[in-house]
């Protein structure tokens, strides 16, 4: 929302020698997001006047028109005699006034103005267009400003205001109202204590039913309904250039004197208006909703197929306008309109958000309607714009319809006096509360000695409980003064252990060199197909939103990696190659039985057990995971040599990392599971009780996963369930360190090919007994000397006893036993 700070004026005293930056400091501190305060026509400077042209020359032999002109501009070049400027507009004549840049000035862009021979002739000067001085689009030549507005020689600055300060602010989805300089103004004079002048304000005349025929066929759809007729209207009347600079101020491109009145009264009050020519129209007009096959051809020139949850303004030949949204073709006022037919209505704001959203069609008017307009607006917002249309382009306000659908007003709220002293913190005290709820437009009652009856604005939908109205006491005496007290934590409290766990892998994976990330937890079916899910994989079983910010993405995710895989993607395209990152977040598993659709609970009260129940029993399963993916080097390389590309054992590194701070065992093993490679993937496996569970997989991504999604050749991904790893740990035990040497045997197994390296790991532990501290496979060797389809397996192994020193006997013991059980599980022979 751009909000030019001199039309703000219009409607709200603010001090004298209040900046601009001053009044968005204010603002703010009030809880609106003004993002930027924009100087406009900062860069423009030097001599600018208005002038009178007196003569024009007709040059001739050059490729395009070009004139010379005498244009007096009184005393502004300090001689009083006529410039003589060079011009190939054709849009004015003799006797217009225009706008001239003298020697001198400066334009947008450092576009400096000088006396220089073009054409042949002498130019001192530059005539002026709306683009050149950045006041509007307009490519149709010069400004030509109307008679007895101004004289030669006046200065132009303010006359045009050429320098302007504007606003720009984010409006959030519950404060709807600040998306109209009325809006903008009540805070700007609530936050200096000034004076506010309602522009709503006005007398909005005419008796109902005397106008075009109307009627709401849907009350759900629209309560509210308002046509005023104007007869007579001159469609070549031009619009004011004081409407035309606002409008540029705030982004809206100029069209036509009946469209930019709609837009303007629009900007000004919040209320969205829609003019119909009356002569298109053909029988009643009736708001509905959408019948299934219905068309309709909107302003942008796209033939839309409707909806039948739609809402759509009618007339006897079908639909004329998507309600709240856009207007349709064939009835759009045009160069030859002049009966009109004024429309503005309250309209359903989730209906108008489905639409939006269903034809990927937003507009000033939709983004007003889905946020809450002022039920109390379309009338007088509609006499505003007829009274504009009717004093700027003529003709003579006709008849008024105004339908209506019983709709309840904004309830009373009973709120306790004390309630936002309490919120807050701060002693406010009932008359400050008052007071302030009043500034914000409720009607306060006194209910009793301690409470108040509170009536919310009609301008101010989300004011719906005490809480809100403390929110309001509080945001205006001011965030910054509630004061800051550090909460005493209770005696005995602290983190969970499940929270002192993903804290200890959250600092394990940053020390290891990966970078947290955080993705939104929603998917869709590409998703899934990049990865290679097959079609009756349990990953695809997800559940799907009613209400989904995409219509790409409506899947709660089942998997981590599709939010990680495009955060890579993202950062190589930024030129990031190797990228290391990891999230650790939920993912929902949808319970089997559980309802189509999860229960709305009241908010009045507190849930029933058995709501309660019915609400666990639609809720997914929400396990939490630790994913990772990693590309290019694992070690950057560099003047030691070329780096270490990252490959699927670092993929399983990582996995023991979050094992390790858990204190759990992790066991690894060959596995075939999408998106990971089919000879490069590892299932993850803990023991809790006793027996293995699955926990996640690790390896390196199938090549058509990477191609899917853009990845970098090579990419590597683990996802491991963290719930599952932390009810296989246990708690940390600090290492017997003993004060004997260390006894160090290697042994070279000679295994079958397809026998996994953890299995023969596993019988050597097994076998070796209680003297073995660690065993380190450092070398795997296929070849000529241990046979076709076989390998030898080299490990190191460490034996030590806490109490001693540890003889040769005991030492080639332990070892021949390993050994042994080594050859009986897994069928190893000792290497020659």
């Amino acid at each position: 929302m751009r909000v030019p700070v001199s039309w703000l004026r219009d409607y709200a005293d603010l001090p004298e020698g209040v900046t601009a930056r001053d009044l968005a400091a204010a603002l703010v501190g009030l809880g609106l997001e003004v993002e930027t305060v924009d100087s406009v026509g900062a860069d423009i400077s030097g001599p600018i006047a208005v002038g009178r042209v007196l003569s024009i020359e007709e040059l001739t032999g050059f490729k395009k028109p070009i004139r010379y002109c005498r244009v007096d501009v009184g005393a502004a070049n300090g001689t009083g005699e006529p410039q003589n400027i060079v011009c190939g507009a054709r849009n004015f004549g003799e006797g217009d006034l225009v706008v001239v840049a003298l020697p001198g000035a400066v334009l947008p862009g450092g576009f400096a103005i000088s006396s220089r021979k073009t054409y042949g002739r002498l130019s001192e000067g530059m005539i002026c267009s709306a683009a050149e001085l950045e006041l509007w689009e307009d490519h149709t030549g010069i400004v030509v400003l109307p008679d007895g507005g101004a004289e030669p020689g006046e200065d132009a600055y303010g006359l045009l205001g050429l320098r302007e300060d504007v606003l720009d602010i984010a409006v959030t989805p519950d404060r709807g109202y600040a998306l109209s300089m009325r809006g903008v103004a009540r805070e700007a004079a609530t936050a200096y204590g000034t004076a506010f002048r309602d522009p709503a304000d006005v007398e909005a005349a005419g008796t109902p039913g005397t106008g075009y025929p109307a009627e709401i066929a849907d009350g759900e759809a629209c309560d509210r309904f308002v046509l005023r007729d104007l007869s007579g209207f001159d469609p070549a009347a031009p619009t004011p250039l004081w409407i035309k600079r606002r409008l540029g101020l705030v982004g809206i491109r100029s069209v036509s004197l009946a469209v930019d009145v709609t837009n303007y009264v629009m900007w000004e009050l919040g209320q969205p208006l829609h003019a119909f020519d009356r002569t298109k129209l053909t029988g009643t007009v009736v708001v509905r909703r959408a019948q299934e096959g219905e068309r309709l051809e909107t302003l942008d020139h796209v033939v839309r197929d409707l909806d039948p949850d739609d809402i759509l303004i009618t007339d006897e030949s079908g639909p004329i306008s998507i309600a709240g949204t856009m207007g349709g073709l064939n009835s759009e006022v045009d160069e030859t309109s002049t009966e009109l037919v004024v429309e503005a209505a309250h309209f359903s704001a989730p209906g108008t958000a489905r639409m939006g959203r269903r034809h990927a069609l937003h507009s000033e008017a939709s983004r007003r309607f889905e946020r809450g307009v002022d039920r109390e607006l379309p009338l007088p917002a509609s006499a505003r714009a007829v009274e504009l249309l009717r004093r700027l382009g003529g003709g003579a306000p006709g008849g008024l319809t105004h339908a209506e659908r019983p709709a309840s007003g904004p309830r009373p709220v009973a709120i306790a006096a004390d309630h936002p002293d309490r919120v807050a913190g701060v002693a406010y005290g009932r008359e400050r509360v008052v007071r302030r709820l009043e500034q914000v437009g409720c009607t306060v009652e006194e209910e009793d000695a301690d409470g108040l009856r509170v009536t919310p604005p009609t301008w101010r939908p989300d004011l719906t409980d005490p809480n809100d109205l403390a929110e309001e006491v509080v945001r205006i005496e001011g965030y910054d003064n509630i004061p800051s007290i550090r909460p005493r934590a209770p005696a005995g409290r602290g983190l969970t252990a499940g929270q002192r766990l993903r804290r200890s892998v959250g600092r394990r994976l940053a020390a290891t060199g990966f970078t947290e990330v955080l993705t939104y937890p929603f998917t869709g079916e590409r998703d899934l197909d990049g990865l290679q899910v097959p079609a009756d994989d349990a990953r695809r079983d997800a559940l799907r939103l009613s209400n989904p910010l995409s219509e790409d993405e409506p899947l709660l995710r089942t998997t981590l990696l599709p939010g990680l895989l495009k955060t890579l993607v993202r950062n190589v395209g930024r030129g990031f190659n190797d990228v290391a990152l990891f999230e650790t977040a939920l993912v929902y598993i949808p319970r089997p039985g559980a309802p189509e659709r999860a229960p709305m609970l009241r908010v009045d009260r507190g849930p029933t057990p058995e709501e309660r129940e019915s609400l666990a029993r639609a809720l997914p399963d929400q396990p939490r995971r630790v994913g990772a993916v990693l590309a290019g080097d694992r070690e950057p390389g560099g003047w030691r040599g070329p780096g270490s590309p990252v490959t699927w054992a670092d993929a399983i590194e990582t996995a023991r990392e979050v094992a390790r701070s858990a204190n759990a065992e992790l066991v690894v093993r060959a596995a075939q599971y999408a998106p990971w490679h089919p000879g490069r993937c590892a299932a993850l496996y803990v023991r809790i009780g006793g027996e293995e569970r699955l926990a996640g997989h690790a390896g390196e991504l199938h090549p058509r996963a990477v191609a899917a999604y853009g990845l970098p050749e090579r990419t590597v991904a683990v996802e491991i369930d963290l719930d599952a790893v932390e009810e296989a740990g246990g708690p940390a035990t600090a290492p017997r360190v003993s004060g004997y040497p260390v006894a160090l045997q290697d042994v070279a197994l000679v295994v079958e090919e397809g026998v996994p390296a953890a299995d023969v790991e596993g019988a050597l532990r097994a076998g070796a007994g209680d003297l073995l501290e660690d065993v380190r496979l450092f070398d795997v060797y296929t070849g000529e000397q241990v046979g076709e389809g076989r390998r030898s397996l080299a490990y190191t192994l460490r034996f030590r006893a806490p109490d001693r020193t540890l003889e040769a006997e005991e030492i080639a013991g332990a070892r021949d036993a390993a050994v042994a059980a080594a050859a009986e599980r897994t069928g190893a022979a000792l290497r020659a």
